[in-house]
C-alpha cells in the first residue's frame, strides 16, 4: 500500500512538472499550454497510482498487472497531441507542443510509479530543449530563412491574402506569430502585427512580391530582415 502522504506528493510533484512545461508553451503562444500540460501529467500519475494501488482491495496484492491500465495513456495521448498540429499548405505546426503532452504524459507515469529520478530528469531535460535548444535551431538556420514583420489592419482574411502573395512567389511560410496591440481604440478593425519566417527559393522577383503585398487592403508597413520596405517605392 502506498501511504497517503506519498500519494499526494507524487500528485503535486506531477503538477510542478506538467506546470512548468505548460507555461513554456503558453510563453510561446502554443495550443496547448499550462492547463493542458498540469491536467496531463496529473492525470497520466493518477491512473498509474491507480493501477499499481487502487485495485488492492479486490484482490491479492500484486495479482493485477499494473502496466495494463498506464499503457493505454501512451496512445490515448496522441488523440490529444493531435489535435494541437495544424497543417497550413506544405507547413506542419504544433508538432513539439504535441511532443510536449506526449512526454508530459511519461512523465507522469513515472513518478506516479514512484520514478523519481528519471522523471525529474526527463523534465529538466525537456525545459532544456524547449527553452535552450529552440534559439540554438533559430541561429543554426538563420540563413536558410527569411523574417516579415507585416503591421496591417486586424480584419478577417488578412493572413491568408498575405499568404496567397506569398505563394504566389513560391514561399513557404514556416511560422507566424501575431501581435495584437491592445492598446488601439479600433475593435475588430484595430492594428496588429504579423510575424512571419518563411523559406524563400533561391531567386524570386522581391520588389514584385513587396508591390503585391502593399496593395492588399489594410496593409501598413513591411520589415524584411530589419530593413523597411517603403511602400512609395513599390
Amino acid at each position: 500500500m502506498i501511504s497517503s502522504i506519498e500519494i499526494i506528493l507524487r500528485i503535486f510533484i506531477s503538477a510542478a512538472i506538467g506546470g512548468l512545461i505548460g507555461i513554456e508553451r503558453e510563453v510561446h503562444n502554443r495550443p496547448a499550454g499550462l492547463r493542458t500540460h498540469v491536467l496531463v501529467t496529473v492525470g497520466s500519475s493518477l491512473i498509474m497510482l491507480i493501477s499499481i494501488d487502487g485495485f488492492n482491495s479486490l484482490g491479492p496484492e500484486g495479482l493485477g498487472d499494473p502496466a495494463r491500465l498506464a499503457a493505454q495513456v501512451v496512445s490515448g495521448i496522441g488523440f490529444l497531441g493531435a489535435g494541437t498540429i495544424m497543417k497550413t499548405g506544405n507547413t506542419i505546426n504544433g508538432l513539439t507542443t504535441a511532443a510536449s503532452l506526449w512526454v508530459s504524459a511519461g512523465i507522469g507515469l513515472g513518478i506516479g510509479a514512484g520514478y523519481y529520478l528519471a522523471s525529474v530528469a526527463t523534465g529538466a531535460i525537456v525545459l532544456l530543449t524547449l527553452m535552450s535548444l529552440g534559439s540554438l535551431e533559430k541561429k543554426v538556420l538563420k540563413r536558410k530563412y527569411t523574417k516579415f514583420e507585416i503591421v496591417s489592419s486586424n480584419r478577417p482574411g488578412i493572413i491568408g491574402q498575405i499568404g496567397v502573395a506569398f505563394g504566389n512567389h513560391n514561399i513557404s511560410i514556416k511560422d507566424i506569430a501575431i501581435v495584437s496591440n491592445e492598446d488601439s481604440d479600433e475593435d475588430e478593425n484595430g492594428i496588429m502585427e504579423i510575424r512571419f519566417t518563411v523559406k524563400t527559393p533561391s531567386s524570386y522577383d522581391s520588389y514584385s512580391l513587396y508591390k503585391e503585398l502593399y496593395n492588399i487592403s489594410g496593409m501598413v508597413s513591411i520589415i524584411c530582415q530589419g530593413k523597411r520596405i517603403r511602400k512609395e517605392n513599390n
